[in-house]
């Protein structure tokens, strides 16, 4: 399993260096480290997402891979299929909390090519554990991301 998400992380990386970038007031430069890293959650024991944050200086960037979850029938189990890596912009820091968006234009094609970004928080909520929350969903369920250094 960890060798078929090898190239999906590869994809992943190249979308940080190429689009997911951010400036991070000065102020918020100690804060933003605590973001770096690869964030994993999972939805019915599955991959369920990704985030690929690095700190570059001080400067944020950073990709989110989501996993679609299928299954052929209620008696069969869920399978996770990895779907395309989107870059995050508009990165924001805030004490615990970094706020971004992505495109949601690749998410299910065709009806969504012109929908608009999706706005997201990452809340730290312990030693490498935080809270990913779909701000269009208002009050909806958090994913429990856990953090590594790769």
């Amino acid at each position: 399993m960890r060798f078929r998400l090898i190239p999906v992380l590869i994809a992943m990386a190249l979308s940080v260096e190429l689009f997911g970038q951010s400036a991070v007031p000065e102020g918020n430069k100690t804060n933003a480290s605590k973001f770096a890293g690869v964030w994993r959650g999972q939805f019915d024991n599955l991959p369920g997402v990704v985030l690929v944050i690095t700190d570059e200086d001080g400067q944020l960037h950073g990709a989110v891979l989501f996993y679609l979850h299928i299954r052929p029938d209620v008696q069969s189990p869920y399978t996770s299929t990895p779907e395309l890596p989107e870059p995050l912009f508009k990165m924001k820091v805030e004490r615990q909390t970094l706020e971004f968006e992505i495109s949601h234009r690749h998410a299910h094609p065709p009806g969504t090519l012109h929908d608009p970004p999706v706005a997201f928080e990452l809340k730290l909520v312990g030693a490498d554990k935080a809270e990913l929350v779909n701000k269009a969903e208002g009050n909806g369920p958090a994913v429990v991301l856990t953090r590594n250094d790769y």
